[in-house]
């Protein structure tokens, strides 16, 4: 049985819960599975769906190796604040990265306001 066919519940798992840079290898006799995870609940599910195909974790044919995505800091604007002001306290930042990073709550990159929150890109 091809090893990519055994794992396919846990191959949709990944896919299906947004699972990035997800890459499936087959070399020979062992199956590694890499991504980056949204969340930590997400990658506890892929292991738990690993445990479900392979209980005593003995077969020794998969490589399951997933990441969990760094969380975006977050910013709450103070009085005087831009955002070239704040993109300087992020090293590699720009304005222009966080206001695409926050459309939704940046109407206008020239108007912002004390007390909106803005989320840091990594």
């Amino acid at each position: 049985m091809s090893l990519t066919i055994k794992y396919s519940s846990l191959i949709s798992l990944a896919n299906g819960t947004g699972v990035s840079n997800l890459k499936v290898e087959e070399k020979g006799s062992v199956l590694r599975v890499t991504g980056i995870a949204p969340s930590e609940t997400v990658k506890a599910k892929l292991w738990a769906e690993y445990e479900k195909i392979d209980p005593d974790m003995r077969a020794g044919d998969l490589v399951l190796d997933i990441e969990v995505a760094a969380a975006a800091a977050v910013y709450e604007v103070k009085k005087g604040d831009t955002l070239g002001k704040i993109a300087k306290l992020y090293p590699g930042m720009t304005w222009k990265k966080i206001y695409e990073a926050n459309k939704e709550v940046i109407k206008n990159p020239d108007l912002i306001f004390p007390g909106q929150k803005f989320k840091i890109p990594t």
